[in-house]
């Protein structure tokens, strides 16, 4: 898991576009074969986010599913706040009539635990990238996040994260904000 990171995604969320409510979030698969990167980003967000109401839709390849269990937290959280959960294998899915679109790298982890093979896999999708193309398929006023590093050229395009849509700064900045706050919760 990784409960600050999608706290500050929230928090950019509501920034930007005020209320969440019915808000569509796209989590996508993207392609950037420097390393299997872990599913702890894309499994928070399918969890939290519709729990606040947000309309999920998740894209993957078929060999990048994420753990059964948390997809199936994610449906029931989705019902409890009747919000939608979905899955697609097809990226442009993710994108289409979006507010909000975090395209992010992960492994095949529940595929494979072979880094080879890991590897393998991600690079045999080497146009599961976000780039103009695609943010062009969101609403207007669809914002890009990524947590940060992003892997310029093989998960993002740069016109798209030094775009006016990219809102990536915000969102680290908003790290801060919701560890503070969390610090002064639990002390």
């Amino acid at each position: 898991y990784h409960p600050c990171q999608i706290l500050a995604d929230y928090l950019t969320i509501r920034e930007k576009l005020g209320n969440t409510r019915g808000l569509k979030l796209g989590v996508a698969w993207t392609s950037a074969p420097n390393y299997v990167r872990p599913i702890s980003v894309p499994h928070s967000l399918i969890l939290m986010m519709p729990r606040l109401g947000i309309d999920v839709t998740l894209a993957y390849p078929p060999e990048f599913e994420l753990l059964p269990e948390i997809e199936e937290q994610a449906r029931r959280n989705a019902k409890e706040s009747d919000a939608r959960f979905e899955i697609s294998h097809r990226f442009e899915d993710a994108f289409e009539d979006a507010d909000v679109v975090i395209p992010k790298s992960w492994g095949p982890l529940v595929h494979t635990q072979d880094h080879a093979e890991g590897i393998r896999l991600i690079e045999a999708y080497p146009d599961w990238r976000c780039d103009a193309e695609r943010m062009a398929l969101g609403k207007d006023h669809m914002l890009y996040m990524h947590p940060l590093p992003a892997d310029r050229g093989r998960e993002v395009t740069d016109e798209v994260i030094d775009g006016p849509q990219s809102v990536v700064y915000d969102e680290a900045e908003n790290r801060l904000h919701v560890q503070k706050a969390l610090m002064a919760l639990t002390m």
